[in-house]
């Protein structure tokens, strides 16, 4: 049994998520998490929500809220989506926990300590109408390298470039809408990057077996132009951390707050603080101390590619900075975008499927099989309602669930409600065994190297090898020249049944529980060896038939909901 931490990118605050925030990190982490614990390895998965910094504000703003009470809300609106899409987090904390102000403040003095932090008097944007310096969130400009008219002060969300406020042309307030707007000098902590410039690349360079994505955006801002560059860690804004070095104030820093850029990551190690002290674990340090047990652990971390400059560089100069045996990550799990039906889901204009509308429609197993099978892995991805129709259609009803019904509707008219005693198996059954343990190997490949379309696809294969053993085999037809063949046949297919029902979970963990349930077998263990796993439900084992496990959508429904999210989000 091996020890795996897992984290998923942590949402901001500001809003309920669209389809492509969850499938660029946290559904995948999900599905990773949950086949490891199927595997009978110890996980840790932890997220949070991202609370400080300019969104935060300017949500809170726009809802006529304080901003602690706004946060407050919107924690507890995203862990109930988080549930209802089956999310298993061990803890969904908050980067505004106090647990994460302590941390924060003490990676800052560890780093003031070892030289990696300067005071840097810099030129910042001042907006006359609003009365107030504008942190790089407040602005909102064309991007110089793309052109993209709804650019960040931060980074354009369009082509990922990390910018500066003064990058931007034409830049406004985004708080007014306000173009009159002066530099004004101010005074700010940097982090020190450059510094580690060479430790990182050393580091990266290590990282072989990573995705092409990760590394490529990596190196692209370690080396790229002038290469790594020293980053501000601190704004003027009131909600947030405060600047201090570890216990103590930081002269000639009061009123400012850490950059949320710099905290958040460190909310990761936090989660785990908060865990413990929710009374959910014990000893949280041997997940994240290299001299606490951390050591054997195995770091993963998922992220959409917008978040992998920070997490590659950012967050490992951070710990690697602080001269202290933090565990750095070991592998990264990156993905592009997921657009929708011809373009971009939009927060701000309601285009595309939100987690709380999606969740309305259909159960969370429909979204978790769709997204994940056609996860943006080698590239971006496309969300249509024809596609979704279509995969949930055939995947889900047409191969997994009339396989099931099939199965257990024709015990119930021929033999009962309980496994039929008679019959052994024949070649046939033999044959099928030994397809299915070549395509479970490959499954669990697959699953362990995060190959998440690749995982769905031979699931995929492993549901249809049932049905086209069971079209063959013909039970029904069986019945009537061989009655104890058919009782074998079926007794091999409800076997299968169960065995469908544990692969599956990490995809459709609802359906995978209701299957279980109905079969009234609390056997869930892994499936090393496939023909043992096919005689756990032995003869005489009573069962229930489930009802339908997928509904069909109506061409009626797709053309409702094509309608209904093509446009703004009241």
């Amino acid at each position: 049994m091996a020890r795996h931490l897992i984290t998923s990118a942590i949402p901001y605050i500001n809003g309920i998520k669209h389809l492509g925030n969850l499938v660029g990190s946290q559904l995948p982490a999900d599905l990773y998490a949950r086949y490891l614990r199927g595997r009978g390895h110890e996980v840790l998965f932890l997220c949070a929500t991202d609370e400080h910094g300019t969104p935060a504000e300017l949500a809170a703003a726009k809802a006529g809220k304080p901003v602690d009470q706004y946060c407050a809300e919107m924690w507890k609106v995203q862990d109930a989506l988080g549930q209802g899409f089956r999310l298993s987090f061990d803890h969904f904390g908050r980067s505004s926990s106090p647990q994460n102000h302590r941390l924060t403040q003490h990676f800052a003095g560890k780093l003031h300590e070892a030289g990696l932090i300067e005071e840097v008097t810099e030129k910042q944007v001042y907006s006359n109408a609003d009365g107030r310096f504008l942190p790089d969130r407040y602005i909102e400009g064309t991007c110089p390298n793309c052109g993209y008219d709804k650019a960040r002060g931060d980074q354009c969300e369009n082509c990922t470039k990390q910018l500066d406020p003064t990058d931007l042309i034409e830049p406004r307030s985004a708080i007014s809408g306000s173009t009159d707007l002066e530099v004004r000098e101010t005074k700010h902590l940097y982090l020190r990057q450059s510094q580690m410039r060479d430790r990182l690349n050393a580091w990266i360079d290590a990282k072989t077996d990573w995705p092409i994505l990760t590394t490529s955006i990596a190196r692209k801002w370690l080396n790229d132009g002038d290469g790594l560059q020293d980053r501000g860690i601190t704004r003027d804004l009131d909600w947030g951390i405060p600047v201090k070095r570890g216990d103590e104030d930081w002269p000639g820093m009061e009123g400012k707050v850490f950059y949320v850029w710099f905290d958040a990551p460190i909310e990761y190690i936090a989660c785990a603080q908060e865990w413990q002290d929710a009374g959910k674990g014990e000893n949280w340090e041997r997940w994240w101390r290299t001299d606490k047990g951390a050591e054997d652990v195995r770091y993963t971390q998922f992220m959409g590619k917008d978040n992998v400059p920070f997490h590659t560089l950012s967050f490992p100069a951070t710990i690697l900075g602080s001269g202290e045996p933090w565990k750095l990550v070991d592998y990264i799990k990156s993905f592009n975008y997921l657009n929708y039906d011809g373009g971009q889901f939009s927060t701000s204009q309601g285009r595309g499927v939100f987690m709380d509308q999606a969740l309305e429609l259909l159960p969370a197993d429909y979204w978790r099989w769709w997204l994940l099978s056609h996860a943006p892995e080698s590239s971006d991805a496309e969300f249509t309602w024809e596609n979704f129709q279509a995969g949930a259609n055939k995947d889900l009803a047409d191969v997994l669930g009339n396989f099931v019904s099939r199965v257990t509707k024709f015990c119930r008219s021929k033999f009962g409600e309980v496994v039929p005693e008679a019959g052994r198996q024949g070649p046939d059954e033999t044959a099928l065994i030994e397809t299915l343990t070549t395509r479970i190997r490959a499954y669990e490949s697959h699953m362990e190297a995060i190959e998440v379309r690749k995982s769905a696809s031979e699931l995929r294969a492993i549901w249809v090898a049932g049905n086209e053993y069971l079209q063959e085999a013909a039970p029904w037809a069986t019945f009537k020249e061989d009655p104890e063949r058919a009782a074998m046949q079926i007794r091999f297919a409800l076997n299968l049944a169960r065995l469908y029902a544990v692969l599956s979970r990490p995809f459709i963990p609802d359906a995978a529980a209701t299957l279980l349930d109905a079969l009234k077998t609390g056997d869930d263990s892994w499936p090393d060896d496939v023909a043992a796993a096919l005689e756990t439900l032995k003869p005489g084992h009573a069962f229930e038939v489930p009802q339908n496990l997928f509904v069909k959508i109506t061409d009626e429904n797709v053309e409702e909901w094509k309608s209904r999210f093509a446009g703004q989000r009241g």
